[in-house]
């Protein structure tokens, strides 16, 4: 159970972190959606998922 619910907040911050038209909104949303799943390390890792997809995005 708990496994399933950890797999299923990643896959949700994965894809929130591809939410917005710029880095700055990317990252920040990556970072609230990680830091309802994991807070504060959540939140950085959110943010880096948001900046690497918005640099892939935007190439």
């Amino acid at each position: 159970m708990r496994l399933t619910l950890i797999v299923f907040s990643a896959t949700a911050a994965l894809a929130l972190g591809a939410c917005g038209h710029n880095v700055e909104q990317r990252a920040s949303t990556g970072a609230v959606a990680g830091a309802v799943v994991g807070g504060p390390v959540g939140a950085a890792a959110g943010a880096a998922v948001g900046t690497a997809v918005s640099k892939t995005v935007d190439k």
